[in-house]
């Protein structure tokens, strides 16, 4: 009874989600994606001024999958959550969260009218800061402000997209918008995707949220939150292909974004946060292929990158809890003798990540790379992606340098930890998907298949940058600490510090916001506004009743006064007006 008292909210909880990502699977991809139908079930709740106020459900082969994966990651990190969670006093309250943030992907997935959406868009941002600030105490507290701040830019944008679609009537967002308003909509919904994804300049958040637990983590920057940005700007395409300047804007941001991402990236040192720069950095290439005009692309990526990245965050956080707590990169090392299998399935998914050869993250990489060089994009977008690319090769070799193979600096081995049975579990369930994912996605999206032709020196130039980056590798392994000078120098500071990200987002959301609150509360609402308002119209009643208690006191002499000084005004008015 114990054991069902602790931990039967996260057992529970992984086995019904592990149940429904099966059902998903077999009736859905099989059903629905293998046959290549679209269903839209929809139910009218009223009819009032011309609009009809429905909930539509909308079952295609992007919902299914995607939602298949959302709840195969969150059924892992549940089961995570277990062994990491352990002692933990009010497990079923977090649990609890997990669930919500999951009904709320859901809802965001499944439901294509952007007033439903609007509810799991801010499920998501409210679950996520409960979820970021779990820990309680400051640095929890700025991320999670810094994160809810961000977000509910996005929302007031979508809020008003749906002032706007009043005037079609209509609040389904998959059909193309005609008429006035229709770029204004599409450049709305185009920024607010951007605040959830993370996108320059609101970039400032996502290493921030890496306050959160390590599961939130893996669940949070891996297929739900970050990733509803994505998935709008995927769903509303439809439209933006009728203008071709939101298209190009989000390719620039989005290749600015895996540049920036992925030069921090190779700066960091904190293991969680090289993760979470290089989910920001996947982010930019999933928004760069959505605006070359590669959609399709983008999903097949988006459900690849979910399968590896949880991975990668689940190994992160299996080795930060068995090393009591320890996620500095100049003091981990040796985390392959000690942990063989945590450490295994790191350089598994850092491999993944990079995009060697028949694994999951080399599917959708080498169509993205292969749509860019045969679409229409500049020279100048296409070396963006590529060095952006090469990079993903570089942090991913400073992950395995640092934690596997790097030597320890850490204390006794004694805080040295064993993983448990849950955490070998949901570990393998996603080494499986990280191994064979992107080949069963393979055959049944074969809509990604084979429309692309690209010569051999595009070929060759693909190669070179999926494996550029093992010169870093040799960098390090020769020690040459003068080739890392020379080769970045000054710009140390400013490739580390995400471009200075934090001062232009997290500074303006969270510092000049709050700080511009607290002057407005100050000087308008306990200052002149105060002057002006409460207390300026007490002290006016105030002198009033007393001016009137003075006329009404009986006294006769009073009563002249008052008579002579309203005959002179009398008088004054009589000789000016007659």
């Amino acid at each position: 009874m114990d054991f069902v008292k602790l931990s039967g909210a996260p057992l529970l909880c992984s086995i019904f989600l592990f149940f429904v990502s099966l059902v998903l699977w077999v009736f859905g991809v099989y059903g629905v994606v293998s046959g290549g139908d679209s269903y839209m079930i929809e139910w009218q709740f009223l009819y009032l001024c011309g609009v009809d106020w429905t909930l539509p459900v909308m079952v295609d082969p992007i919902s299914v999958v995607f939602s298949c994966f959302v709840c195969l990651i969150s059924g892992s990190v549940s089961l995570f959550s277990m062994s990491y969670m352990e002692g933990e006093v009010y497990l079923r309250r977090f649990m609890l969260l997990i669930m919500a943030f999951v009904g709320s992907m859901n809802l965001l997935i499944f439901v294509p009218s952007l007033v439903t959406v609007l509810l799991g868009w801010d499920g998501l941002g409210i679950v996520s800061f409960a979820l970021v600030i779990y820990y309680q105490n400051k640095k929890s507290l700025a991320a999670g402000m810094l994160t809810v701040l961000v977000n509910r830019i996005g929302d007031a944008l979508l809020i008003l997209c749906i002032c706007f679609m009043v005037n079609w009537g209509e609040w389904r967002f998959g059909y193309g918008l005609f008429g006035s308003f229709g770029m204004l909509i599409c450049y709305l919904v185009v920024v607010g995707a951007m605040t959830k994804s993370a996108q320059i300049p609101f970039s400032a958040w996502l290493p921030a949220a890496m306050a959160a637990p390590t599961p939130v983590s893996a669940l949070v920057h891996s297929s739900t939150l970050v990733t509803a940005g994505v998935y709008l700007v995927i769903r509303f395409y439809s439209s933006l292909i009728e203008t071709e300047e939101i298209l190009s804007f989000l390719s620039k941001m989005g290749g600015l974004t895996l540049l920036m991402a992925g030069l921090s990236a190779c700066f960091e040192v904190d293991l969680k946060k090289i993760i979470a720069l290089s989910t920001l950095s996947q982010l930019g290439l999933m928004m760069f292929t959505i605006g070359i005009g590669y959609p399709i692309i983008a999903v097949f990526h988006l459900f690849t990158h979910a399968l590896f990245k949880a991975l990668l965050f689940l190994c992160a956080g299996s080795i930060i809890h068995s090393t009591g707590d320890t996620q500095d990169g100049r003091i981990l090392g040796g985390i392959g003798r000690l942990l063989p299998f945590s450490g295994g399935c790191l350089v598994l998914s850092s491999v993944v990540l990079c995009g060697m050869p028949f694994l999951s993250g080399f599917y959708s990489k080498d169509l993205i790379l292969e749509g860019t060089f045969s679409g229409f994009s500049g020279w100048f977008e296409v070396l963006v992606l590529l060095v952006g690319a090469g990079l993903s090769l570089v942090y991913s070799l400073r992950i395995c340098l640092m934690g596997v193979f790097g030597q320890s600096f850490s204390g006794s081995l004694c805080s040295f930890g064993v993983e448990s049975g849950y955490v070998v579990v949901s570990i393998l369930t996603l080494s499986v998907g990280a191994i064979v994912g992107g080949w069963l996605l393979q055959l049944i999206w074969v809509a990604v298949n084979g429309f692309d032709l690209v010569g051999v020196f595009g070929k060759v130039i693909i190669g070179f940058v999926t494996f550029s980056g093992l010169f870093y590798m040799l960098v390090s392994f020769l020690k040459a600490s003068k080739v890392k000078r020379s080769l970045v120098g000054s710009l140390k500071w400013f490739l580390s510090s995400m471009w200075f990200m934090n001062l232009v987002s997290g500074s303006l959301m969270a510092g000049m916001g709050l700080k511009g609150g607290m002057s407005m509360h100050l000087y308008l609402d306990l200052g002149w506004m105060e002057v002006l308002g409460g207390q300026g119209m007490f002290k006016v009643l105030g002198g009033g009743m007393g001016f009137s208690y003075i006329m009404q006191s009986g006294s006769l002499l009073i009563y002249v006064r008052v008579f002579l000084i309203l005959l002179a005004i009398l008088m004054s008015f009589v000789f000016l007006f007659f």
